[in-house]
């Protein structure tokens, strides 16, 4: 999106706060490094924290808790990427382990509520909406790097991973607190938003690739 910019191995940020971001994540960061802690090792950890979150906690229906630990985990996103630099620069390997660990962890939120709401949580609505969400996710990230990978840019949509994030997690922690509906709301926000995403990614490079043939 025009207002962003991309953190190699980490959450989309606003430009503004980019900087406030970095003043705070910089002292663990240098200790990290000190410990010869790589960037790889917290895209793992954070990961793997993310999916306990999912599948111990959401799936069993503790969505507060469950909401706080998958939280925790994703942002350790925000100190990969800077970790990597502060050890000399990131890696290709480093880039391609982040974004899929990045879509598996996604994944295992939306796959935590599926399993909640197809077993004890008896919502079908709600399991269609998740699985709908967790596709769509899937190929807004999907069109975007076949688009880079055929040489295009993509970067446009109003639902990106943040976002994307956002609405779920906040949806389902207000449900754990007892706000009714909330799931509901925030399954559908994101499922236009996700729909409206991929259309915007296709158009772009639908108009992008005009007259271009395949290298």
């Amino acid at each position: 999106m025009g207002d962003r910019q991309h953190v190699p191995g980490g959450l989309m940020l606003g430009v503004n706060a980019r900087p406030v971001v970095a003043k705070v994540v910089a002292p663990v960061v240098a200790r990290l490094a000190r410990a010869g802690v790589t960037a790889d090792m917290v895209t793992v950890v954070g990961f793997l924290g993310a999916v306990a979150g999912a599948v111990l906690l959401i799936a069993r229906g503790e969505f507060f808790w469950g909401v706080m630990a998958v939280t925790v985990s994703v942002l350790l996103d925000l100190l990969d990427g800077a970790l990597a630099r502060a050890r000399g620069g990131g890696s290709v390997w480093g880039a391609v382990l982040d974004s899929t660990l990045d879509r598996a962890a996604d994944a295992s939120v939306f796959g935590a509520l599926i399993w909640w709401f197809a077993g004890p949580g008896d919502n079908r609505l709600l399991v269609l909406l998740a699985l709908l969400c967790l596709v769509l996710g899937l190929l807004t990230s999907y069109v975007k790097a076949r688009a880079e990978g055929v040489g295009l840019a993509c970067d446009v949509g109003i639902v990106e991973r943040t976002e994307r994030l956002i609405i779920v997690l906040v949806g389902t922690g207000l449900a754990g607190l007892g706000v009714p509906y909330a799931v509901h709301v925030a399954l559908w926000v994101l499922l236009v938003g996700s729909a409206v995403t991929v259309g915007q990614r296709l158009a772009t490079v639908h108009r992008a690739a005009a007259g271009r043939a395949l290298p």
